[in-house]
């Protein structure tokens, strides 16, 4: 069956625009992930600095731990942004033209140079 003009485009419209959540749905997982990295080295030259100044355990305690309190922050937005990329797969389904779209190789999760592709 042949698709008009204006079908094939609106398909093509809906698939760059999955593609764009896609690509966003990444980008913000790698930089809670490396905002977590980043709060890990703080977390550990703060602990460090003590130590080299020869200073009281109670010197900074109060800094260390709102680095905790924004780390567990992080760990629960991680989590958020893995229950979120589920749903968005399981919304695919009820997206005319998606349920046929996925990831390279259909894996979970794309790697960060994959492209979406149309699979029969």
């Amino acid at each position: 069956m042949l698709h008009g003009k204006g079908e094939v485009m609106r398909r093509q419209v809906i698939e760059q625009t999955a593609m764009d959540v896609a690509h966003q749905v990444r980008a913000v997982e790698d930089s809670i992930e490396a905002a977590l990295i980043e709060l890990a080295e703080l977390q550990n030259r703060m602990i460090r600095a003590r130590s080299v100044a020869g200073v009281g355990i109670a010197t900074g305690h109060d800094a260390l731990e709102q680095v905790v309190v924004s780390l567990q922050g992080l760990i629960h937005a991680r989590g958020g942004m893995a229950q979120c990329h589920a749903a968005l797969v399981t919304a695919k389904e009820q997206v005319p033209g998606l349920r046929t779209v996925s990831f390279g190789d259909g894996l979970e999760c794309p790697d960060k140079v994959a492209q979406l592709r149309v699979v029969s």
